[in-house]
């Protein structure tokens, strides 16, 4: 967990990377994609999300799998860093420019 210097809605944001297999269960419930980071992302919400919150942080999940699915935390935090980006810099590529890097890189 990643502890950012950037405050969201007036706190610090404490940031939790998780990456999984979208293989992970495939014999129980069979493949919808997606489905493995929403279920990593609400995992850990259920293990970190109090104790940020007393110790007055926002807790993030930021959970992906390696198909490149992001769950819905995810694709918040990414939005909000994007308009960061576009509205302090003229960044070539205009608004895909986070998502496209983040793809790539996943």
């Amino acid at each position: 967990m990643r502890l950012l210097l950037w405050l969201a809605g007036g706190k610090h944001a404490c940031v939790d990377l998780t990456g999984v297999s979208p293989l992970v269960g495939l014999r129980e419930n069979g493949f919808v994609a997606g489905l493995a980071a929403r279920k990593a992302e609400s995992k850990k919400v259920d293990k970190h999300a109090k104790a940020c919150a007393e110790n007055q942080h926002v807790f993030i999940p930021f959970a992906f799998d390696t198909f490149g699915s992001l769950a819905p935390e995810a694709i918040n935090f990414l939005t909000r860093v994007q308009q960061v980006i576009h509205s302090n810099c003229s960044t070539p590529g205009g608004q895909g420019f986070v998502f496209g890097r983040l793809g790539f890189a996943i």
